[in-house]
């Protein structure tokens, strides 16, 4: 099952990267505004701020097994879809369905880790299933550019449909949805009494942990979106060995995602690694800027794929600890709220980078969204906080 959740975040991720692989493309080659591929690259995402919390609820309350094989369903009918339209409206409007859908994966799929695995081994497999996200993107950075430049936009979204679809059916036959503590009536929390009460209302450690991902993932999406197209344009690199570096960084990122969890595992908690990133993230972007400033090909791809790792590093954490605190009548929503947090950073990152950087460069740009790891860093709690109860304590 973990496996299978990893398979379909990946997909669903492929997805919503694929327009992000498009930017040289449309850019480059056809001459479409860096702002207006970047907004194009955003519709994914911000079709999945719009139905997170949403799919969470539905996880919540139905179970994870049909919202995972469901989304990816209709997942992979967007991405269909998609091939046969023309013009950027119609395009960013099935995009943007496609990550409506493909949300369904990123707020049930870690209830399925929380739920069949145990506290001391959730860092660890909760690392496993965030190399999904990574992944999706490694494989598009080497499969959409030269998919692309032979067959058009559609070459890539019809490999994702297939992939999409796919796992649909896996999914649907794979996943069970994990036991559920009782309430003081017999039922199950999440099938009927959903009796705990609502963390939020108890402090603002879940609130905290939503505002500090927020800010990291400005870095991460910002070097996910233009991070390939500033090999290429900015440090003359062709799109090929320029794709391979990405890749390259992304899978690293992945493994880096694991070897974080399970130090969260070890070191007892996760807010204490995750200011460590924290601080570690504002460090890495400043170096990248540093490179690019200085013009140096081979260490700017080098710290490319450094800062990318680290950039990558506190989404594990983030999300093992929002579901820890909030319990197992409440992590489904709870992770879509923390996933609706970030989109919404998220989808700033395409038209407000983009435009960052035709007015001051990529350099500076990168030195800019180092200011953002940096303010997150107050916010971070001083502990851990884990639901009375059940699977999660």
């Amino acid at each position: 099952m973990l496996g299978l959740g990893i398979a379909a975040q990946a997909s669903g991720s492929l997805l919503v990267s694929t327009p992000v692989y498009l930017i040289p493309l449309l850019h480059l080659q056809r001459g479409v505004p860096l702002a207006q591929a970047g907004a194009l690259a955003s519709a994914p995402t911000i079709g999945m701020v719009l139905t997170l919390v949403v799919w969470g609820a539905l996880a919540d309350r139905y179970g994870e097994r049909w919202v995972i094989a469901g989304g990816q369903a209709l997942t992979a009918t967007f991405a269909l879809a998609a091939m046969a339209v023309h013009g950027f409206v119609p395009l960013a409007l099935l995009l943007g369905l496609g990550g409506a859908s493909a949300a369904s994966t990123s707020a049930a799929s870690g209830r399925v880790v929380v739920g069949w695995f145990p506290r001391w081994r959730r860092g660890l497999a909760m690392g496993l299933r965030q190399i999904s996200q990574p992944l999706g993107v490694a494989v598009a950075a080497l499969v959409v550019p030269p998919l692309a430049s032979r067959f058009g936009v559609g070459g890539p979204l019809l490999v994702a449909g297939i992939v999409l679809g796919v796992l649909a059916v896996g999914c649907a036959f794979g996943i069970r949805n994990p036991p559920r503590p009782a309430s003081a009536g017999g039922a199950a929390d999440g099938a009927r009494g959903l009796s705990r009460p609502n963390p939020y209302r108890q402090d603002a450690f879940l609130a905290r942990i939503h505002l500090v991902s927020a800010f990291l993932v400005l870095p991460q999406f910002t070097l996910s979106t233009f991070g390939l197209v500033w090999l290429v344009a900015g440090l003359g690199w062709n799109q090929t060995a320029a794709g391979l570096v990405i890749g390259i960084s992304q899978l690293i990122g992945a493994l880096g995602r694991i070897g974080v969890g399970t130090l969260s595992d070890r070191a007892g908690g996760r807010v204490r690694v995750l200011r460590w990133v924290a601080v570690s993230g504002v460090a890495v972007m400043g170096l990248l800027a540093l490179t690019g400033f200085l013009h140096w090909s081979a260490a700017g791809a080098a710290m490319l794929v450094i800062a990318t790792t680290v950039s990558v590093a506190d989404n594990g954490l983030a999300f093992t600890s929002v579901a820890e605190a909030a319990g197992p009548a409440w992590s489904g929503k709870a992770l879509g709220i923390q996933n609706t947090g970030q989109f919404v950073a998220a989808s700033a990152v395409g038209p407000g980078v983009g435009a960052l950087i035709a007015a001051v460069g990529y350099p500076l740009a990168f030195a800019l969204v180092a200011l953002a790891p940096l303010v997150s860093i107050p916010f971070v709690p001083a502990h851990d906080a884990v639901a009375p109860g059940g699977l999660l304590s």
